[in-house]
C-alpha cells in the first residue's frame, strides 16, 4: 500500500489550516504559497476533503477555506480516507466490494482483517493536532 502525494498534500494542507486557524477563511492562494503546492491540483484535494465534511468553504471575497471540526478531532484516517479512498490492502475488504464467494474458507482473510485494523487504528489514533505538535514525542515526517 502506497499512500499518493494526494494523501500526503491533504495532510500537509490540513495541519496548515489548523496553524492558521481563526474567525476567518483562509484564501487558497494562501496555502499554495506556504505549502508550494500546485493551485489545480491543491483544488482537487479541496473539492475532496470539503465533500468529505472535514473543511468548509466560502466563495467569493474573503472567502477560502477552514476545518470544519477542532483539530483534535479529525485523524490522518478522516483525511486519507477522503482522498485515498478505502485503505483496504485487498479488494474483498474494500466497502463497496461483492462478498467473496471463497471468504469463509479463505486461509488469509484474518490476516488481510488484521493488516487492515492495524492501518486504520493507527491513523485513527493519529490527530491534525498531534500532527502540529513538533514536541509531541512522536515524530511523524510527510
Amino acid at each position: 500500500m502506497k499512500i499518493s502525494t494526494k494523501g500526503r498534500y491533504a495532510l500537509r494542507v490540513m495541519i496548515d489550516l489548523a496553524e492558521h486557524s481563526g474567525e476567518n477563511y483562509i484564501p487558497l492562494r494562501d496555502i499554495v504559497a506556504r505549502q508550494e503546492i500546485s493551485q489545480k491540483y491543491l483544488e482537487g484535494i479541496m473539492t475532496d476533503l470539503t465533500k468529505s465534511d472535514l473543511l468548509d468553504a466560502q466563495h467569493g471575497k474573503g472567502g477560502g477555506y477552514k476545518l470544519k471540526r477542532d483539530a483534535e478531532d479529525i485523524t490522518a484516517w478522516d483525511v486519507l480516507v477522503s482522498t485515498e479512498g478505502d485503505l483496504a490492502p485487498i479488494t474483498c475488504l474494500d466497502k463497496s466490494a461483492e462478498p467473496c464467494i471463497r471468504a469463509a474458507e479463505c486461509k488469509t482473510l484474518p490476516m488481510w482483517e488484521n493488516f487492515y485494523k492495524v492501518i486504520r487504528d493507527y491513523f485513527s489514533g493519529i490527530t491534525i493536532a498531534g500532527l502540529m505538535n513538533k514536541d509531541s514525542g512522536d515524530n511523524y515526517v510527510i
